[in-house]
């Protein structure tokens, strides 16, 4: 019981921090992002907290497949460390006592990233993918972001608004404005020292210029026309609502992808199924993998068992790949890299368990 106790309770304590830190670095690469593409104009500012969240929520099962990992590989590398591995091992305890406190404490994680890969993951990436089309569908005025250049929905004009004074939470005024726009094959630019927006009586929305210029021609010519204006009207488009949602395979809810086993959705379950079987089996490879010589260092091995992690999770990307595109069958990509994993678990415990070594002989 105290083995096991102290075994768990420094599971535990590992896994906290190693998830803090790698859930931390999620929501920095994730936050830079965002607020690259917001600032050039891609996403809205006010859209940047829900898509932070949605990413997390995305990627939350990698990370804790990833925590469960490292938290037991670096508690039992300490273990061999610190010679206490010796100590167990002196008072009989093998390796293999070890593989059930490593479940007991694996288990209810993996129920986790289960429930993440399978259900919430998805959601995450249905709820973005909606939510970013909608921002895509919003009028030319909410797309603007001030000090930046902004294509129109339709994509026939780019705005540039120096900026955006908000009253009640609506940009209603604008100041220091430039237009370019293409109207009857003839290109036309429009500069305005402020504006403000006008909604007219069928609902359609206009910004009103004033005091400003408009220059007009064709290029390659030297026909252009100069026009001053007090008062100059431009509709606000919108871009055209189907009131439909594209939504992709990784999008899609498990059941259904099971209703409609298409290749693509056949391959996207092979990476969701293979995201909680891939976290057990890492959990339990760390045992062996976790050796480390008292008189060494143990960045060699941590590397190595990193290397091993990525080369797992690649392999089922893989997989997913060739199941999507038909190249194997859905059997086959569901389970040949797991049961290649744990030949990898069965053989690692062997040669840490085996008293002769043919290897040994070999060499000598």
């Amino acid at each position: 019981m105290i083995f096991r106790r102290a075994a768990q309770r420094e599971f535990a304590q590992t896994a906290s921090a190693v998830f803090v830190a790698l859930f931390a670095i999620l929501l920095s690469v994730q936050l830079i992002r965002l607020l690259k593409t917001a600032a050039s104009g891609g996403t809205a500012s006010e859209a940047v907290a829900a898509l932070l969240g949605f990413g997390a929520l995305q990627y939350l099962p990698v990370v804790l497949s990833l925590t469960l990992f490292v938290s037991i590989l670096l508690t039992l590398s300490r273990g061999y460390r610190d010679s206490e591995m010796v100590i167990w091992f002196s008072s009989g305890v093998p390796l293999t006592a070890w593989v059930r406190p490593v479940l007991r404490f694996a288990l209810p994680v993996t129920l986790v990233i289960a429930v993440l890969a399978l259900f919430l993951a998805p959601w995450a990436i249905d709820k973005r993918s909606e939510y970013v089309q909608r921002m895509d569908r919003r009028d030319d005025l909410a797309r603007v972001t001030p000090g930046a250049f902004n294509e129109s929905a339709r994509g026939d004009r780019v705005f540039f608004v120096e900026s955006v004074p908000e009253t009640d939470g609506q940009p209603d005024q604008v100041r220091n404005i430039f237009i370019s726009l293409v109207q009857h094959g003839r290109q036309g630019v429009v500069a305005a020292a402020q504006g403000h927006v006008e909604v007219a009586e069928n609902g359609d929305k206009f910004i009103v210029l004033t005091r400003g210029r408009r220059y007009e021609g064709t290029a390659g010519q030297a026909e252009y026309r100069l026009m001053a204006f007090d008062r100059y009207a431009v509709r606000i488009e919108a871009a055209e609502d189907s009131g439909r949602i594209e939504k992709s395979a990784r999008s899609l809810s498990t059941w259904a992808l099971l209703q409609e086993p298409s290749a693509a959705n056949l391959g996207e379950l092979v990476w969701r199924i293979g995201q909680p079987l891939s976290a057990l089996v890492l959990a339990l490879l760390a045992i062996p993998l976790s050796f480390v010589n008292p008189r060494a260092g143990r960045t060699n091995n941590l590397i190595f068992a990193l290397l091993t992690f990525m080369i797992y999770n690649n392999l089922l990307s893989v997989s997913q790949a060739w199941v999507a595109q038909g190249r194997i069958s859905f059997a086959a990509g569901a389970w040949t890299v797991h049961v290649l994993m744990l030949v990898l678990l069965i053989a690692s415990f062997w040669k840490r368990l085996a008293v002769f070594s043919p290897w040994r002989l070999l060499r000598g």
